[in-house]
């Protein structure tokens, strides 16, 4: 959870800084190593080859925790060679007691023992990529952004590794080819690191030193001395997924039809530095049902991209300094692609045709484009009224220019555009960075036909070891509308946050750090003509053993739809990740604030948990539990409403996995089951980026039943969705 509007997310101060804060100073120390070339590329089998002799190695490693600065548990060395094709790496991870194997294939702390790789391949100091590889043998991969604060998983290279375990320890081959990444062919070095975790000793290491009250940060990376290696893309550059789908889609009447379909996706790389995206026919299908959300506030509820074709590569299109790891600057979110192929009132989605992206660097300048098509369509609305969306035209541009070293500046545009009209929005967003501090801002002018208003933000971060600082600000002007291209519901709204306090390190103990901090925020909302403001009392801890806690309580004045009230509010956040074999999170608060559902001032309270256990190496259990009580005015409970999503996932080899979840919600006013989905998932990566995917779904809920007059007489569980989709996807990679 973030710091947010007070009001319109209950959890207010939810994690506030359970990332942004908790980490000792570093004294950067530059280190380097050397890119031998070699003739005789090693074979990608775990084993040790003669040839990795001839490289350079490393091995001075140190703990970023859970005792920051000390010398490793365990020793690590890597190796790294060249040729004109391929980067190559080897990593010995020595280990007195059996590693522990996760094959889940995601890079984790709960997880198990592993290592990565990260290379700067610009040596711009703000993106990398990252390689991380399981003792098992799983891939999981990444782009860094951001100088390290952002990360995007939905990057997916072709690569390979091997790993192999020895009573000692581990062993682990990477290959990486140049045709596989982006890069500058000019350079002589790249920036460099490398990250080893020992899940039994939860153990970080890095070959580089940090400030951790910053965390890992690219522009303090090591240096790759490419020692006269110039990589040489070979080939056409050209990866091609042709998709091949078959739907199963249940009807009134039990009945069934099927809908073969067919789509293609293309990659096409013209050089290390340009990437050009196509997509034709994409099948947008979500194995996953949205995760429900429960809402009081006046704004409508924001779900996550999870389409591959707009996630890959979306990094492009952020503002600068968007910090995933506390959440508490967030940048308007100015290109919302969900409103692209969106659902329509009758829960049909609007068919997206055809869409491209391109993106590249050209010196310090990143630039990127895009372009979709979708058709139009009829569909009926809440009230069973007709009505037709058009077809549209969606673009946006992107241009971006590194400043300061690791700094940068950015304009933006994002339209849509439909028969005689065009909605969009322009902006500029930049960020100045140092160690310690991150200042990011954001300018924006909607366009609606001509017409338009202004919105922006602004937010800064600094750590020290003895000071933390949080400021953000954001203003949106009363006719700023972005709905059909960004998410920005806060029109005619003003913001202004902040907290500060002392930090303290202890290099020994149970407790690794403490943020004791305190603030404000103050909120004019123009619905109100009225301006919020409350002060905030906070306590973020967090212990050596891997778990902490933050509490929060809030308290001020407030005023929505014609009722002013004393709003206040108390938050209790933890987290534990005490073993490999499971972790959990729990939350909970209380606050008494206005329920624009129920349109009157009570109290509302909610509680959370999310657990996982790997049973075996190969099977994890989990769910999440939620729990929202609803009070009236009177003090009494007006409503609790529920939802639980437990998950079953099996792996029995790397790259093949069985899943299956189910999400339940009950009301107690009704004291019944509302809504089930249940969902199987079976997906195999029997090559890189080739998947074969199986799901199936079937979606519950419960409906007023008619009488002959059309008046409702009862309600009871009905089938509205039953889907099965078998999905192949092939790359040539040529």
């Amino acid at each position: 959870m973030t710091i947010s509007t007070i009001r319109s997310h209950p959890r207010v101060l939810f994690l506030t800084v359970i990332a942004a804060f908790g980490f000792p100073l570093w004294a950067q120390t530059e280190k380097t190593m050397i890119l031998r070339l070699t003739s005789t590329a090693p074979r990608i089998d775990g084993e040790i080859d003669p040839v990795w002799a001839e490289a350079d190695s490393v091995s001075d490693f140190e703990q970023f925790g859970p005792f920051y600065g000390q010398p490793p548990t365990e020793r690590t060395v890597v190796r790294l060679l060249g040729t004109d094709e391929a980067l190559y790496c080897l990593m010995v991870s020595h280990h007195e007691k059996a590693p522990i194997q996760d094959i889940t294939g995601v890079f984790d702390q709960a997880g198990g023992d592993g290592v990565s790789l990260m290379i700067d391949t610009f040596n711009d100091k703000q993106t990398a990529y990252r390689f991380w590889v399981s003792a098992s043998g799983a891939q999981s991969d990444s782009r860094m952004v951001d100088d390290g604060r952002n990360r995007d998983y939905s990057w997916d290279g072709v690569w390979f590794s091997k790993s192999r375990v020895h009573s000692w320890g581990y062993v682990i081959e990477m290959e990486i080819p140049f045709k596989s990444i982006r890069y500058n062919g000019d350079l002589t070095e790249w920036g460099l690191d490398v990250h080893r975790w020992i899940a039994s000793a939860k153990e970080e290491l890095y070959w580089c030193k940090y400030n951790q009250a910053e965390s890992q940060r690219i522009s303090r990376f090591g240096r790759l001395i490419l020692n006269g290696a110039r990589p040489v893309v070979k080939g056409l550059n050209l990866e091609v997924y042709p998709v091949a789908l078959a739907r199963a889609v249940y009807s009134d009447g039990g009945k069934y039809r099927v809908e073969p379909d067919a789509g293609i996706d293309i990659f096409y790389n013209p050089s290390e530095k340009l990437t050009f995206q196509l997509t034709g026919n994409p099948d947008f299908a979500q194995i996953e049902a949205d995760p429900f959300e429960f809402n009081i506030s006046r704004y409508e509820t924001y779900f996550s991209e999870l389409r591959p074709f707009f996630t890959a590569g979306k990094e492009v299109f952020m503002a600068s300094g968007k910090e995933q790891s506390s959440g508490f600057y967030e940048p308007l979110e100015l290109f919302y692609s969900r409103r692209i192929g969106r659902a329509l009132g009758d829960g049909s989605l609007v068919p997206l045709n055809v869409g491209a992206k391109t993106f590249g660097r050209l010196g310090t300048w990143e630039y990127g484009g895009f372009l979709a098509r979708t058709g139009g369509t009829d569909f009926e609305d809440d009230d069973g009224i007709l009505q037709h969306e058009p077809a549209a035209t969606f673009t946006s541009a992107r241009v971006k220019k590194q400043i300061f070293e690791n700094s940068s500046i950015g304009m933006l545009f994002v339209g849509k555009h439909t028969p005689g009209r065009i909605d969009g929005v322009i902006d500029i967003d930049g960020a100045f960075r140092s160690p310690s501090y991150q200042l990011a801002y954001q300018l924006a002018r909607s366009i609606n036909n001509g017409k338009g208003d202004f919105g922006g933000s602004a937010g800064f971060r600094y750590f020290t070891k003895d000071l933390g600082v949080l400021v953000r600000s954001r203003i949106i002007g009363n006719e700023f509308d972005v709905d059909q291209v960004g998410f920005v519901p806060w029109s005619g709204t003003a913001r202004l946050g902040a907290i500060a306090g002392p930090t303290w390190y202890f290099d020994e103990g149970t407790v690794s750090s403490m943020f004791q901090y305190s603030g404000f925020q103050v909120t004019y909302e123009h619905d109100d003509l009225y301006t919020d403001w409350v002060g905030v009392l906070g306590l973020n801890m967090q212990f050596r053993s891997n778990w902490g806690f933050e509490v929060t309580l809030i308290a001020g004045e407030s005023k929505d739809l014609g009722a002013k009230y004393t709003y206040y509010e108390g938050d209790l956040s933890s987290w534990f990740n005490l073993s490999p074999r499971w972790n959990a999170n729990a939350w909970g608060g209380i606050a008494r604030s206005y329920n624009f559902s129920r349109e009157y001032v009570g109290l509302y309270s909610w509680f959370g948990s999310y657990a996982e256990w790997k049973a075996l190496d190969i099977l994890e259990l989990g769910t999440s539990y939620e729990m929202y009580i609803e009070g009236n005015p009177e003090g009494k409970v007006e409503d609790i409403t529920y939802n639980a999503r437990p998950f079953v996932s099996l792996t029995p080899v790397n790259n093949l996995n069985l899943r299956v979840y189910v999400d339940n919600l009950f009301v107690q006013s009704s004291d019944q089951m509302e809504r089930i989905i249940v969902g199987f998932l079976f997906s195999y990566n029997f090559l890189p980026k080739s998947w074969i995917y199986l799901a199936l779904n079937e979606v519950r809920e419960r409906r007023d039943v008619l009488n002959a007059e059309q008046d409702p007489i009862g309600r009871r569980m009905e089938t509205a969705d039953r889907v099965g989709v078998m999905k192949v996807k092939y790359l040539y990679y040529l």
